[in-house]
């Protein structure tokens, strides 16, 4: 007997589709797409579009979406959309809908991942998994999550919005790219630099465009200063790569490096026992990741650098984690 069932995994740029067979033996992803956001007014629209795509009308459902979940009106964190979760399933006749955090969903895939989805930094690429895990990426937004428990016992994903933290700058640099984040939102979070768009203000600043002092602090006067145009992310990837735009590689390496901070901190925070990185963004640059700072900065924590230390850290590469995890969350709560 087959049971389909829609997962779907909805962040601030991309909105990614799937149908999972809920009474398979093992979980498989079928018709995968991936939309735009830009290109539909509402979830509910994007959902729409793909389910009439495929032709289907599945009664169950998973979606993880980029925002907290605790209520029945969702809203997502870095895309102008919101729902009410009750009238979505109603509209969508939907016997069962659940609700998922996006990194949430990640965390929930990871058990599930074979070995070759994984890229290993830093310890045992074949050593079974350990938990806690702390899961955390950078794409539109930065992604924190908690996955607790083991393969004998069951595993439980915990979502958080870790991204939010208050960032903690290390250095003249970094003062100054927090300086002038603040001066731009009033506050600057860690997710304020490692998303996409802080790449390119990281950017923005290192090249001098923002106009800050040394003391780190922005110009005062002019505040069209403050606000210069940015390059694409993807552009300064690729210029970072391809190795002589001194500029891209010296942001590109900042990012690493504060990525190291910050997945060092969620260690220490969440007790891990095994960090996992995810998100849109790391995975087209692990060699330059390798070579960075990240470790350094990860291990920078004074007396707990010898704890971290044995800390394995993976890089995700599944192309459809979040998807996997929505899957993977829904078959549970079937259970």
């Amino acid at each position: 007997m087959t049971t389909l069932a829609l997962v779907g995994d909805i962040g601030g740029t991309n909105a990614r589709f799937a149908l999972t067979d809920l009474a398979a033996p093992a979980i498989e992803l079928q018709q995968a797409q991936s939309l735009r956001n830009a290109d539909f007014a509402s979830v509910q629209h994007a959902v729409e579009h793909y389910l009439q795509a495929i032709d289907a009308r599945p009664k169950h459902a998973a979606l993880a979406v980029a925002c907290p979940v605790g209520s029945d009106e969702i809203r997502l964190t870095n895309r102008a959309w919101s729902f009410s979760r009750r009238e979505l399933q109603r509209t969508l006749q939907l016997e069962k809908l659940r609700m998922i955090n996006d990194f949430g969903a990640v965390a929930w895939a990871v058990p599930s991942l074979e070995r070759d989805n994984l890229v290993t930094l830093h310890g045992d690429p074949a050593a079974p998994l350990r938990g806690p895990v702390s899961v955390l990426g950078p794409g539109t937004g930065l992604g924190v999550a908690l996955l607790v428990g083991s393969r004998e016992h069951g595993w439980h994903a915990v979502e958080t919005e870790g991204g939010h933290t208050s960032f903690a700058p290390i250095g003249d640099e970094e003062r100054a790219i927090s300086a002038w984040l603040t001066a731009q939102h009033g506050r600057t979070s860690t997710e304020r630099l490692l998303c996409g768009k802080g790449l390119s203000e990281i950017d923005a600043v290192l090249r001098g465009a923002s106009a800050v002092l040394p003391s780190g602090l922005p110009v005062p006067g002019d505040t069209s200063l403050l606000k210069p145009a940015l390059r694409d992310p993807a552009e300064i990837v690729a210029a970072a790569l391809e190795g002589h735009d001194l500029a891209a590689r010296q942001t590109l390496a900042r990012f690493c490096a504060v990525l190291g901070s910050v997945a060092g901190d969620c260690a220490l925070i969440q007790g891990a026992r095994t960090v996992v990185i995810a998100g849109g963004i790391v995975p087209r640059f692990i060699p330059f990741l390798r070579s960075s700072a990240f470790r350094e900065r990860f291990l920078a924590k004074g007396r707990m650098a010898t704890l971290l230390e044995s800390v394995p850290i993976h890089v995700i590469t599944h192309p459809q984690p979040g998807l996997l995890g929505a899957a993977t969350a829904l078959r549970s709560s079937e259970l």
